[in-house]
C-alpha cells in the first residue's frame, strides 16, 4: 500500500477497475486509539507477544485490513499456512518485523481534519463494524462453528469500502448519505450505482481479491453467497447492528429476529433476547 496521499475524489472515476486501483494506490489511515496503543508497545517490543498485540489492533478494521494485506503480500509462495486471522497473521509475519513494517501509522483524525461530517460518518461505520462484529461473533459461537474467529473478522471487514470512501471520496460519501436520509426507501445498491457508477460490494470484493486477503475471509465476505451458513452469519449481523443502531424500535429489525431465530435455531422470543445480551 502505497504512502503518497492522492487528492480526494470529487467526481466519481468511470468504472470498477479505476476504482480497485484508486484505492489500492491509496494509504490507510488507522483509528487514533490504535496508533498510540502501537507506539506504546513499540517502546517495549520485547514484552510483546502476537496475542497482546492481536487484542490492541484486532478492534481497528482498517489496521485489520492493512495488516491482512500486509502478510498476505509478503507471503512466501512456498508457505501453505493461509493466516485468516490478526493473530495468525501475526504469529506468521513475528513482532519485530510487523514493527519493522508499521512505523508510526497515520490516524483518521488527521486525515479528515477540518472535515467533521466526514469523520463523523466514518465513525458510523466503524461503530456498526463493532457491533457487527460482536453479533457475528456471538452467532457463531451459538452455532458452534470453527471458523468463528474468521467470521468476526469478515463481519469487522464487511463495509471497509465505504470507510475507504469517507476517506478518500468524502464528498461523495457525504451525498450517498444525504440521499438515503431525504429517502430511506432507496436502495444502497441503486444510489451507490448511481453516483459512483459501481457498487460498493463489487469494490470490495475487487480489493480483496487484489490484496489476496485468506480465501476463507474472502467466500465469508461474499453476500452473493447468502445460502452459506456463514455468510448468512455475518450478513445477519450486520443486519441487526445497522437497523438497531439508533434503538431497538426500528421496525425492520421484526424480519431480522426471525432471521436469526432461524440461523441459530431458537424461538424469536429467546432470540430478542440473546441479542439484547449480546448488546448490553
Amino acid at each position: 500500500m502505497c504512502s503518497v496521499l492522492p487528492p480526494p475524489l470529487t467526481r466519481a472515476l468511470p468504472d470498477l477497475g479505476r476504482w480497485t486501483a484508486h484505492f489500492l494506490a491509496a494509504p490507510i489511515p488507522v483509528l487514533a486509539d490504535t496508533a498510540e496503543v502501537l507506539e506504546t508497545l513499540r517502546a517495549n517490543e520485547d514484552a510483546v507477544d502476537a496475542h497482546l498485540l492481536a487484542e490492541s489492533i484486532g478492534t481497528d478494521p482498517l489496521m485489520t485490513l492493512k495488516l491482512m494485506a500486509h502478510v498476505a503480500g509478503a507471503r512466501s509462495p512456498r508457505c501453505t499456512t493461509d493466516p485468516e486471522t490478526v493473530t495468525a497473521a501475526l504469529v506468521l509475519l513475528g513482532i519485530a518485523p510487523f514493527f519493522r513494517a508499521f512505523g508510526l501509522q497515520p490516524t483518521v483524525d488527521a486525515h479528515l481534519s477540518g472535515q467533521p461530517a466526514a469523520l463523523q460518518g466514518l465513525q458510523g461505520v466503524v461503530d456498526r463494524a463493532h457491533r457487527a462484529s460482536t453479533f457475528a461473533l456471538a452467532f457463531a459461537v451459538h452455532r458452534m462453528d470453527h471458523d468463528a474467529p474468521v467470521i468476526h473478522a469478515a463481519a469487522l471487514l464487511h463495509d471497509f469500502a465505504e470507510m475507504l470512501l469517507w476517506l478518500h471520496a468524502p464528498t461523495l460519501a457525504l451525498r450517498i448519505a444525504e440521499q438515503q436520509r431525504a429517502d430511506p426507501t432507496l436502495r444502497s445498491a441503486a444510489v451507490q450505482r448511481s453516483l459512483l457508477n459501481i457498487e460498493l460490494p463489487e469494490l470490495q470484493h475487487a480489493l480483496m481479491r487484489a490484496w489476496h486477503l485468506p480465501e476463507l475471509l474472502v467466500q465469508i465476505s461474499d453476500q452473493r453467497q447468502a445460502e452459506n451458513s456463514q455468510v448468512r452469519n455475518v450478513l445477519l449481523a450486520v443486519r441487526v447492528a445497522r437497523h438497531s443502531a439508533a434503538g431497538w424500535d426500528n421496525a425492520a429489525l421484526a424480519d431480522d429476529v426471525r432471521d436469526i431465530a432461524a440461523l441459530l435455531n431458537l424461538g424469536e422470543a429467546p432470540t430478542l433476547r440473546l441479542l439484547h445480551e449480546i448488546d448490553a
